[in-house]
C-alpha cells in the first residue's frame, strides 16, 4: 500500500534528506585511487552517526556494511572491504540510505576515481540526466510508468542498458515501500502519481547490454557483458502543484521554464 505522507512527516523526511545530502558531499572529496572500499564505508557511518542518524544499510537483510560501494561493471550491491582499493580510471557508485528521527532517505551517485576516460563520463553523465528526465514526470496526476518511460527513453537514446532487475521504490519510515519504480516501462501505466507520496528515482544504466547476475557473495550484481555501469538516486516527494520537491538535494529549485 502507497503512503501518503502529511507535512510534519515530510519536514521530517526533509532533514534526513539534508543530513543524507551533507554527509554524501562530504564522501566526493575524498574519493582517490589508493583507498579502499572499507575505508569510505568508516567515513560514512562515522558522518551519519556524528548526524544522530543511523545506517540503516546496515543488517538490512543481512547486509554487512553501512554504504553499497559498487565499482565499474558492479551496478549495485558492493560491499566494502579493506582489500578493494580503488584504481586510477575507475567509477564507483556510492548508496547510502539514512534515518534520522524514524524517518529515511535514500541517496546515491556515481564518481570518477582519479582521470577516467570520456566514455566513462558521459555515462555518468547520461545516467544523471536519466533522473532528471524521470523526476520531471513525477508531478500529481501522472502514473508511474511515465517516470520509468522517460528514463529508458533517455537512456536507450544513448545507446545504453537499463538495468531490469532493480528498481526505485517508495520509502519513509521504511527504506523499501510501495510502489516500485521501474527504469523502463510504457507512459501512462502503473500507480497514479498523487501528492505526498516519495519515492525514489534512481536509474541504474549500463554502457552495454542491461542483463546482470548477483556474485557468490549474495548482494553485488554486476553486468553480464561487464560493461561498466552507473547510478545516480534521490529521495523525492510529490508536491499538490508544479515538479517534486528533492528531499536529498536541499537549495534545489527548478528552472522556471521547468516547473
Amino acid at each position: 500500500m502507497i503512503s501518503i505522507k502529511n507535512p510534519i512527516q515530510l519536514a521530517k523526511m526533509r532533514s534526513a534528506g539534508h543530513l543524507l545530502h551533507d554527509v554524501l558531499a562530504a564522501t566526493k572529496e575524498i574519493i582517490r585511487p589508493g583507498m579502499t572500499t572499507m575505508d569510505i564505508n568508516a567515513f560514512v557511518d562515522e558522518q551519519i552517526r556524528k548526524g544522530g542518524a543511523i545506517p540503516t544499510e546496515l543488517g538490512y537483510c543481512g547486509y554487512p556494511a553501512s554504504i553499497c560501494a559498487s565499482i565499474d561493471d558492479e551496478v549495485v550491491h558492493g560491499i566494502p572491504s579493506p582489500h578493494v582499493e580503488l584504481k586510477e580510471g575507475s567509477i564507483i557508485s556510492i548508496d547510502v540510505t539514512l534515518a534520522l528521527d524514524g524517518w529515511q532517505a535514500d541517496s546515491c551517485f556515481t564518481s570518477p576515481v582519479g582521470r577516467i576516460s570520456a566514455e566513462k563520463q558521459r555515462l555518468m553523465e547520461v545516467t544523471e540526466e536519466c533522473f532528471w528526465k524521470g523526476a520531471r514526470m513525477a508531478v500529481n496526476g501522472n502514473r508511474i510508468g511515465d517516470v520509468s518511460a522517460a528514463v529508458q527513453t533517455h537512456a536507450e537514446a544513448h545507446g545504453y542498458g537499463v538495468v531490469r532487475d532493480l528498481t526505485g521504490h517508495g520509502i519513509g519510515k521504511e527504506m523499501h515501500e510501495d510502489p516500485s519504480v521501474p527504469n523502463f516501462g510504457m507512459a501512462g501505466h502503473g500507480s497514479r502519481i498523487r501528492p505526498g507520496m516519495t519515492f525514489c528515482v534512481e536509474p541504474m544504466i549500463a554502457m552495454g547490454r542491461w542483463q546482470v547476475h548477483q556474485l557468490s557473495d549474495g548482494w553485488t550484481i554486476v553486468t553480464n557483458d561487464h560493461s561498466p555501469a552507473a547510478h545516480y538516486e534521490h529521495t523525492i516527494a510529490v508536491t499538490p502543484k508544479g515538479l517534486p520537491e528533492i528531499l536529498t538535494l536541499p537549495g534545489f529549485k527548478w528552472k522556471e521554464e521547468e516547473a
